[in-house]
């Protein structure tokens, strides 16, 4: 026991600095760590001692000489407080006062956060150089996507118009595919600078009226061609409830739409996608619009969906090799969407396809879309599905052997040999990856065929394709042997 019955053992070795003083403000207590910290050590004489001054001498801030009462009275708040060494060098402490109304005492418990103030400080020093890097990182972006775009630009316009003069076949060819990487490689440029103006804060939306239907078709006609000459169906069905003229950023929404459709168009062989559009809410003068692209492509499974809004970031690093891309695309959908005071999100199963869906709000101006259009519009998709048996047949066709499954391999088949007759080896690619998942059930000696076939097609082998997709054919429909497709 110490003095005035104080025990003093569970606080002597405490990590905070403890000091306990009575109602005159005399100190009657310190244990090791507030001697240490505060310059009076255990070698020191009686002159030197903590024990017996003034709390003020320790708090000359917070309480004058012979106060009976402590700057905290009847308070066990925690403070941010000066202390003073023996020496009177200070530093800062927090600070906590608790009254021992039964002993007409006061223990104070102070923690030394000049290390913490410190560590605040190099934080905000890091975080400041954080900010600059990124403005500069900005700035070097902007700079470097338009040195890109000039020259790019440059190409694709002498291109066009070498390809408006009458040119050999495979020079007409050679320029095309030049016109299609300069495209591809703007739409690069482009998809880098929005991110760096959304990553930096300076990107702005640029609301204005438009007529909704009208984009749509737009976002229709774009991708259409694309679609059905894949193979696939494409249904386009809109709510009647939508206005017919909205307020908001038009180029966005397109891009939005265009990324994720493009998107179901890369990771779909078989079956068909769809937009789906509904109007959900309408709050004074507002509309919240909700938009569905929905596939049957290869899906995503569960673990992997956190990385699908992360920037540059792929599902698998395979993919990026099979399907390109620079996983940027959907990261900005996501801010994009956000700016617009909504939300996106995803459902997939793996091999199964996939659903995306997000809301925006945009002005409403009270005038809704021509209900029987629409309606009919709708009607009209839904037969369709009828007639194709959807979604039976979307199941079906997975499974090697059935049908549906024979019937849309033989179709792809036929569109490939055709493609590579033509000379088209990126379209014949694109049927063949086709192939490949129709075949992905099949035996394995059907298997190790569509696997020699593609390697032919990527390698631009007339003579080695001719022989592999005969060997495939022959073995995937015996029974027409002698009615192979030809040329």
């Amino acid at each position: 026991m110490g003095e005035n019955g104080i025990s003093v053992f569970p606080v002597e070795d405490a990590l905070e600095m403890i000091l306990i003083f009575d109602s005159t403000g005399r100190i009657t207590y310190a244990n090791a760590v507030a001697r240490n910290k505060l310059g009076y050590m255990p070698e020191a004489g009686a002159e030197e001692s903590l024990v017996g001054r003034h709390i003020s001498d320790v708090f000359p801030g917070s309480f004058k000489p012979m106060e009976t009462a402590p700057y905290f009275q009847g308070s066990s708040e925690t403070g941010h407080l000066v202390v003073y060494r023996r020496n009177r060098t200070c530093f800062p402490v927090e600070a906590k006062f608790v009254q021992d109304s039964g002993q007409n005492r006061w223990i104070c418990m102070a923690n030394d956060i000049l290390e913490k103030e410190h560590l605040a400080r190099e934080i905000e020093q890091v975080r400041e150089e954080a900010r600059q890097a990124g403005r500069v990182k900005s700035e070097f972006v902007a700079n470097v996507t338009h040195e890109l775009r000039t020259p790019v630009n440059g190409i694709l316009g002498n291109v066009r118009e070498l390809l408006d003069e009458p040119l050999e076949e495979h020079t007409a060819k050679a320029l095309q595919l030049i016109e299609r990487c300069c495209g591809d490689m703007n739409k690069i440029i482009d998809n880098i600078l929005d991110f760096s103006k959304l990553e930096a804060g300076k990107f702005s939306l640029e609301p204005r009226k438009f007529h909704f239907r009208n984009m749509l078709d737009y976002v229709k006609a774009q991708h259409i061609n694309r679609i059905t000459e894949k193979g696939l169906d494409f249904f386009l069905t809109v709510s009647p409830q939508v206005p017919e003229y909205v307020v908001g950023d038009e180029l966005r929404i397109v891009q939005i739409l265009n990324n994720l459709l493009s998107n179901a168009l890369k990771f779909t062989a078989v079956g068909k996608i769809t937009l789906q559009v509904l109007l959900t809410a309408r709050v004074e003068g507002k509309a919240e619009i909700f938009f569905i692209v929905s596939d049957t492509g290869i899906g995503i499974a569960e673990e992997d969906r956190d990385k699908l809004f992360k920037s540059f970031s792929q599902v698998d690093a395979s993919i990026s090799r099979r399907y390109g891309g620079t996983g940027l695309g959907l990261n900005i959908c996501k801010q994009l969407v956000e700016l617009m005071g909504g939300s996106i999100d995803v459902e997939s199963r793996q091999g199964q396809g996939s659903r995306f869906s997000f809301s925006i709000w945009v002005g409403d101006c009270g005038e809704k879309s021509n209900s029987q259009n629409a309606t009919d519009d709708i009607k009209a998709a839904f037969d369709s599905m009828a007639q194709m048996g959807v979604p039976e047949a979307e199941e079906d066709v997975r499974h090697y052997g059935t049908a549906a499954s024979r019937e849309a391999l033989k179709k792809n088949l036929s569109k490939l040999i055709l493609s590579v007759e033509m000379e088209n080896w990126e379209k014949a690619e694109m049927f063949m990856e086709t192939v490949r998942q129709l075949t992905a059930q099949a035996p394995p000696d059907i298997k190790r065929m569509a696997l020699r076939l593609k390697m032919a097609i990527q390698k631009g082998d007339y003579e080695k394709v001719t022989v592999e997709f005969d060997a495939l054919y022959k073995n995937s429909f015996p029974e027409e042997e002698a009615g192979l497709p030809g040329p």
